[in-house]
């Protein structure tokens, strides 16, 4: 019984056509022609292709279309398709009110911890101060110097140990006393944890 190939191949070689000459004609690669005449259907296109190169053969070649295909729909075996006998269906990302609540809750959870820890880094933290006045040995002519600046929030601040109102967003503005003998301010400011920075300022005081 004949295969489709060979009788592409009978005709061919009947009619003295090379495959070169018959991929001319056809405009089909010689490497298919041979494979379809080898009838190496692993190594060809999928079935709609491949009859579609049949039909352009017969034609080429003068034989029946009608029975090279009827021919090839025996001959050519179906790809078998490779199948996991597990699909790995749980792989696939779900989404699900409960992934939503476990990462809403994650999420929430993640958020308060930064939070409280931002706070309490905040509250062991040595308060800072910004004196813009007076400056680092700025001459004064009288016993009262204007100190002016800026420190954190709900802390203390002493100068020379007098206590130096703070509104609520840390400034400061006061008139510190002092004699002619004070060479330097010291500005001690303590937080709520019970941190504190000293900063010292020279001074000068006219005679």
């Amino acid at each position: 019984m004949n295969t489709v190939g060979q009788i592409i191949k009978d005709a061919r070689i009947k009619k003295g056509i090379s495959l070169s000459r018959l991929e001319s004609l056809t405009r089909i690669k010689k490497d298919f022609i041979q494979k379809i005449e080898n009838s190496d259907w692993d190594n060809l296109p999928d079935f709609p292709v491949v009859s579609g190169f049949v039909k352009n053969l017969s034609g080429s070649l003068g034989i029946s279309v009608n029975n090279t295909m009827a021919v090839l729909r025996r001959d050519y075996l179906p790809k078998k398709l490779a199948i996991n006998p597990k699909p790995d269906v749980e792989s696939r990302f779900s989404w699900s009110p409960k992934l939503a609540f476990v990462i809403g809750v994650g999420s929430l959870i993640f958020l308060v911890l930064g939070y409280l820890g931002f706070e309490y880094s905040k509250f062991i933290k040595a308060p800072q101060i910004y004196i813009s006045s007076p400056q680092e040995n700025e001459t004064i002519s009288k016993t009262v110097v204007k100190i002016k600046g800026k420190t954190t929030t709900d802390a203390t601040l002493t100068v020379n140990n007098q206590p130096v109102i703070l509104d609520q967003d840390g400034n400061f503005e006061s008139e510190i006393n002092v004699d002619k003998k004070t060479q330097e301010l010291v500005f001690v400011v303590v937080s709520r944890s019970g941190m504190s920075t000293e900063i010292r300022r020279k001074i000068e005081i006219e005679n």
